[in-house]
């Protein structure tokens, strides 16, 4: 084998990281389109049901998935662009149930509308976004700093996915 890194240049090294936020930005575009289209496929299957259990229903579910979906999409994009966030993520989580239960009151097509219209901006900025301005941070509240990716990949992409198979559970019962 060639031993080709002594050679090598700082420059070189950074290039190489370039690549591989490259490559990181793209799954997660990729892995936010798939969920996109697994809630497209799901919504039609979910009633507009009122509630009074402490626990979601498929309706319910189905709005907090719109919640976080522009919730977390809108911080990806102010983290990325090195906005100020203004906002303190622990009064952020305490206040989606509030806007849960008026998005609940929303038709489950509508709420499915404007979480693929949510991701397609979030896709979209993942896809164009240069790689070192996923990596920007801020400040979140008590001392927790995350990245823009951080954020994408996290509370948006991982907790979505979750949901989402919480969302198949639920309507396949």
């Amino acid at each position: 084998m060639k031993i080709e890194s002594h050679a090598f240049t700082f420059d070189d090294v950074k290039a190489f990281m370039d690549t591989y936020l490259d490559r990181e930005r793209n799954i997660l575009a990729d892995r936010l389109e798939r969920a996109s289209d697994r809630v497209a496929a799901l919504a039609p299957r979910v009633e507009s049901e009122p509630s009074d259990s402490a626990d979601w229903n498929a309706h319910e579910l189905l709005a907090h998935l719109a919640v976080l979906s522009k919730f977390y999409g809108v911080l990806v994009h102010r983290i990325s662009t090195g906005q100020p966030l203004n906002m303190d993520l622990l009064q952020a989580v305490q206040l989606r149930d509030n806007a849960g239960k008026q998005m609940s009151e929303l038709a489950p097509a509508e709420l499915a509308r404007m979480i693929g219209a949510d991701h397609a901006r979030t896709i979209n900025a993942l896809r164009t976004t240069d790689p070192m301005n996923l990596r920007r941070t801020a400040e979140l509240g008590d001392g927790i700093t995350m990245s823009a990716e951080d954020v994408a990949r996290l509370p948006l992409i991982s907790h979505m996915e979750m949901h989402i198979e919480q969302l198949e559970k639920l309507l396949d019962r």
